[in-house]
């Protein structure tokens, strides 16, 4: 593959910058990316931001990253089509992998429909990095919550590519964790994932 004159003027610092490991010493944890997955409506930034006060609660550093923060400033250029969801994500992994490197457990909340799309952010992350739970609700239960009125714009066709009506979701099959939000409350799915990365972020001293 031939190399461009811009990509050639590129020096990375990566091997010059200090480590992932000096950060999280400083830090007193180990950083994880947990990935959020679900429809809209399912509870993913729910959880997230319970999460990240319990976390807090116990002298974890996390920064919750989702659509708000996320499409109204670095991807605010990016619209909902197949392409751009793609390149929404990959983005946001490649965030997400600079934040880990800093030492900061990440909390992502996104719907990112596809397996394809995952499998990317996984990729850019690591897998050993990255701890996925789906955030399962039916879409019954989606639709009652949207206090936004989305699916219902949606069904009148005011809004294309809307995930669940006329764009796809692919339920995960090898998530690291399945949190039904109609059988369980906030509390319990919090104390269920907790259970889950505890031993993942937390800095065993040698």
């Amino acid at each position: 593959m031939s190399t461009t004159n811009e990509e050639r003027n590129i020096y990375t610092t990566f091997d010059t910058i200090l480590k992932r490991e000096d950060k999280e010493k400083l830090l007193n944890q180990r950083s994880l990316v947990i990935w959020f997955t679900g429809l809209s409506g399912s509870g993913k930034t729910t959880l997230a931001q319970n999460l990240e006060k319990v976390l807090y609660k116990k002298g974890f550093l996390t920064q919750v990253l989702d659509g708000d923060n996320i499409r109204s400033g670095i991807n605010n250029n990016l619209k909902f089509t197949e392409a751009d969801r793609l390149e929404n994500i990959r983005r946001i992994a490649e965030v997400s992998k600079l934040l880990i490197n800093s030492g900061v457990i990440t909390l992502n909340s996104f719907i990112s429909p596809t397996k394809e799309i995952r499998d990317m952010a996984k990729g850019i992350i690591g897998k050993e990095n990255f701890f996925e739970i789906y955030v399962n609700a039916p879409i019954e239960i989606c639709e009652e919550r949207d206090v936004k009125g989305l699916y219902e714009k949606a069904r009148r066709g005011e809004i294309k590519n809307f995930t669940g009506i006329d764009s796809p979701f692919d339920a995960p099959i090898d998530c690291d964790l399945e949190i039904k939000t109609n059988v369980l409350s906030i509390k319990d799915s919090v104390e269920l994932i907790l259970e889950q990365i505890l031993n993942r972020i937390e800095r065993k001293v040698k």
